[in-house]
């Protein structure tokens, strides 16, 4: 049975996602937190603080060779002790242009409940393909 907890993750997750393929900043924003931490998949970079990953975003969705990125959640482990949550799942990049793939891989992100909300406060993502 899935706990309130676990769907608010997923339900977080899933919005988003649909921010990312809408390039919809606005929408991203309160999702992380202020001082979330992104680590890629591909080289590490670190992308520190909302404003640094809203940043990159934005390069991102202007760039003429825009990537839709979309994870997929496997798993919420939800703490029994704090109001933080892991999640554990798929990542997929696709061209925006034409829906071909262009790198996928594993991904964990840490939320934490924050005035009622979930919040990103880290994601690291390992490249497979």
């Amino acid at each position: 049975m899935t706990s309130p907890a676990d769907l608010a993750v997923r339900m977080r997750r899933a919005a988003f996602n649909r921010a990312l393929a809408d390039g919809d900043l606005a929408a991203i924003g309160p999702i992380l937190a202020p001082d979330a931490v992104l680590v890629t998949g591909t080289d590490s970079a670190v992308l520190s603080g909302r404003k640094g990953q809203l940043q990159a975003w934005k390069r991102e969705f202007a760039a003429s060779a825009r990537a839709i990125y979309t994870r997929t959640p496997e798993s919420i482990l939800v703490s029994p002790v704090e109001p933080i949550a892991m999640e554990h799942g798929q990542w997929q990049g696709v061209s925006a242009a034409d829906g071909r793939m262009l790198a996928s891989g594993a991904y964990s992100a840490k939320w934490r409940e924050s005035r009622g909300e979930w919040v990103l406060e880290a994601e690291i993502f390992l490249t497979l393909a």
